[in-house]
């Protein structure tokens, strides 16, 4: 086999792989072995006709797709290592000559890494911040703690209330018709909470356990149902079970009960402390991801539009895992969303091309920094993965070849060039729309 490499403008490389006639002769051959069993010819039992016998029915090029499948697989990952190129895309395959006693002859078009050209990396401007903690953050996270220890009391002596959960028993119609999704036995409903539609839940208050009635609203306009939009509907009702919500007082007894404190200010101190440093971890990952994306704008590089569209499908992919795990399929949600997968991957576009880019630079800045990870770090970080996943640290060694703990230590040569990029930016007044930072939704630290 041979290949040759001919690059092309924007990052872009046409590798031709000439595989030699014999090879591909053993192909048909393997082709004819795999299909033969499905061919009846006249004369002879399925599965026994002569190759040449076939080929001479059906055409010399009966059993071509099926070989160059074959050679394709057998050929292009030792054609691309051959090649001494990093190729980033899938190819994209044109076959230039196929026919028996003559040389396999293919194209693929593919994406090459690009180089990038280092600009200023140290000394970049990030925006300062000032950390601020109010009264209202504090008292959220309290609220969160407390809501967290809330009970729910079986009531019985009085009818509902707002800030009830009960059970209800419902069996809605629009002029005595019953309509899908309007009945349902034991619904459990935090009155008020505005689960369903407008004046409903209002017309629960004041009912007793057991009691029966009539529950009557109309639909909004823009209700989701077309033949319900706009329509008046009755619901017989009846109210299983009722629940109090106790949400406990924020007192000392309560700070006793879920913390190692004794009093409610001190509570709170250490509340307020635990979100400073909540802040102060975003706000580091912040200034990181600032740091990085003013280091991109002083450097260069030629992204080609194929390793783009490769890392879009990479998101889509991702996406797709993420979801599954949520217990919903793509086509679920390409159904709820009217999108399909091409739309959903040219809107992934502007992520892949950051994510490329971010990579790229990172690298470069590994490079020029001589940032080497040693197997003592390797071990250390996989020592505390192991103990992430609660398994033995030999045992997961083992898991991971080579490939992996050499990918590992890539992964972690880009994250020193990142912490030396923003070790080494200086943090300068900003105007407030040309960079803004929520230090409670920035991303996690790497």
């Amino acid at each position: 086999m041979s290949v040759t490499v001919e690059k092309k403008d924007n990052n872009m490389a046409v590798l031709t792989i000439e595989v030699p006639a014999e090879k591909f002769v053993e192909a048909i051959e393997q082709a004819y072995m795999k299909q033969k069993s499905r061919i009846a010819l006249p004369g002879f039992r399925k599965g026994k006709a002569p190759r040449k016998m076939i080929q001479k029915m059906y055409g010399a090029a009966v059993f071509f797709e099926e070989a160059a499948n074959i050679i394709l697989r057998n050929t292009y990952d030792d054609a691309a290592k051959e090649s001494g190129e990093t190729i980033v895309s899938r190819p994209q395959i044109d076959i230039t000559q196929i026919e028996e006693g003559k040389p396999f002859i293919y194209t693929a078009t593919v994406a090459l890494k690009p180089e990038v050209t280092l600009g200023q990396y140290k000394g970049v401007e990030i925006p300062k911040k000032e950390i601020t903690i109010t009264d209202e953050e504090i008292t959220a996270d309290i609220d969160r703690e407390r809501e967290q220890n809330a009970r729910d009391i079986d009531v019985d002596d009085r009818p509902v209330q707002d800030g009830d959960r009960i059970k209800l028993d419902f069996d809605g119609s629009v002029d005595g018709t019953e309509f899908d999704g309007g009945k349902a036995s034991d619904f459990d409903l935090t009155v008020g909470s505005g689960s369903f539609i407008p004046g409903f839940e209002e017309q629960i208050v004041g009912k007793n356990i057991g009691e029966e009635f009539d529950v009557n609203v109309t639909f909004p306009e823009d209700y989701h149902a077309e033949n319900l939009k706009g329509k008046d509907a009755v619901f017989k009702c009846r109210v299983n079970s009722i629940s109090e919500h106790q949400v406990p007082e924020l007192n000392d007894d309560f700070v006793q009960d879920v913390s190692d404190f004794d009093t409610v200010d001190e509570y709170k101190a250490d509340v307020e402390k635990k979100i400073r440093e909540r802040k102060e971890k975003a706000q580091k990952s912040a200034n990181e991801a600032a740091a990085v994306r003013a280091a991109l704008k002083n450097a260069k590089m030629d992204i080609p539009d194929a390793m783009v569209e490769e890392q879009a499908q990479r998101l889509v992919d991702e996406f797709a895992q993420q979801i599954q795990s949520q217990g919903m399929n793509m086509q679920q949600y390409m159904q709820l969303t009217g999108m399909n997968e091409q739309t959903l991957a040219s809107q992934m576009k502007p992520q892949a091309l950051e994510r490329i880019q971010n990579s790229l630079l990172l690298e470069a800045v590994s490079k020029a920094e001589n940032i080497e990870i040693s197997d003592e770090k390797l071990d250390e970080e996989i020592g505390k993965m192991a103990e992430a996943y609660r398994m033995e640290k030999e045992k997961l060694y083992d898991l991971m070849g080579e490939e992996s703990k050499e990918q590992m230590k890539k992964d972690l040569a880009i994250q020193e060039a990142a912490k030396i990029i923003a070790e080494n930016a200086v943090e300068v007044d900003m105007p407030e729309e040309e960079e803004t930072v929520d230090l409670e939704e920035a991303p996690e630290e790497n």
